[in-house]
This record gives C-alpha cells, sequence and structure tokens, in this order.
C-alpha cells in the first residue's frame, strides 16, 4: 500500500503521450482533438453500484497494482489519466456498468506485471481520436455529467462521436488540490 502512495506523491507520473490534432473554441469553450496509440492498460470493471460509490474502490485497486501489488512485486511508478469508461442512459445519467483503466508505464508495455487481484484484467487497447475537454477540481458523477453535456452542446449533434460511451480521465487523484480532470469522447473513425 505504501508503494501506491509513494508513486503517486513523491514519483514521476508517466502522462500517455498523443498527438494534438487540433485545439479549437468555439461558443467560449476550449477543447482539443487528440490521437493516442494503442497501447497495454490494466483494467477492472463494475456493475451494479453507482460511479461514486465504486470509483475510489476501483482506482486504489490499479494503483495498488502499479505500485508494487503484483506477482513480481515490481513498483511500476504511476502513470495518468486514469480512464474511467462510462455507459449514459438516454437521460444523460451514468448506467451501473463502469470499467476503470490505468495505461502500463512505457518500460513495462512488452512484458507487465502479472496481477495478484483476479478482478484486475491486463488488455490491449487500440488506438483512438479523442474530443477532450479539461476542468479542475473534485470530480464525480454529476461533475462529469456536467462537462459531457457541456462538450456535447459544443461539438454539436452532427459531430462524428461515440455517443453509447465516453472517457471520464482523472490526472492526480490523490491530490488534495489542484486537480485535472478531463471528459473524452471517442471519435468515430471513417
Amino acid at each position: 500500500m505504501f508503494g501506491m502512495f509513494k508513486n503517486s506523491l513523491f514519483g514521476n507520473t508517466e502522462e500517455t503521450e498523443y498527438k494534438l490534432l487540433s485545439s479549437e473554441t468555439k461558443d467560449g469553450v476550449s477543447f482539443e482533438v487528440r490521437r493516442y496509440d494503442a497501447a497495454k492498460f490494466a483494467a477492472v470493471s463494475s456493475e451494479g453500484r453507482t460511479f461514486d460509490q465504486v470509483t475510489g474502490e476501483l482506482m486504489r485497486k490499479l494503483l495498488m497494482y502499479i505500485g508494487g501489488s503484483n506477482e513480481q512485486g515490481e513498483a511500476m511508478g504511476t502513470a495518468a489519466p486514469i480512464i474511467m469508461t462510462v455507459y449514459p442512459r438516454n437521460d444523460g445519467v451514468f448506467s451501473r456498468r463502469l470499467v476503470v483503466a490505468i495505461r502500463i508505464p512505457t518500460s513495462y508495455q512488452q512484458e507487465p506485471p502479472t496481477p495478484t487481484d483476479s478482478a484486475i484484467r491486463i488488455e490491449e487497447r487500440p488506438g483512438m481520436t479523442v474530443y477532450a475537454l479539461q476542468f479542475g477540481g473534485f470530480a464525480g458523477e454529476s461533475e462529469y455529467r456536467a462537462e459531457a453535456l457541456r462538450l456535447t452542446r459544443t461539438l454539436g449533434e452532427t459531430a462524428p462521436f461515440q455517443r453509447k460511451q465516453y472517457f471520464c480521465c482523472s490526472y492526480d487523484p490523490l491530490r488534495p488540490y489542484g486537480r485535472r480532470n478531463e471528459v473524452w469522447f471517442l471519435q468515430e473513425e471513417p
């Protein structure tokens, strides 16, 4: 457990690299269009509980894994962001299905340590292009929903993005202040 906090508070955080395709402002709302390469992620899922009830628990599992709670006892450092895949209902409220993932740091991409927690799986995720909207503060379901609505309105009804799921991202969930959060919409590929 100490490894998780040591890595998160004192270690270097490896932020997932991306290619900035554009930076835009519409109606006073600034967002970016980014391209992320394929990579391996540690992921854990939950069904049946709300976003606010379960995100902390799922994040801790992943931070413990990269902090050294794995079969090799390897503390990998930290990576950002933690990506929470949400599945909104038609009214915008999140369904009770959630996937939380963290990118395996670069030096472990070829051979990620084996998780000791059977709930954690290692998955290869394809590259993706996203519309990204950044905001600060403590973020729970209501804050992510409000920012997703803001991005939806800014992009408009005809923008080519997936509407059945989106990503809620936390870059520094253990920081008591100055948090960075983002909402990502997955651009539909032509």
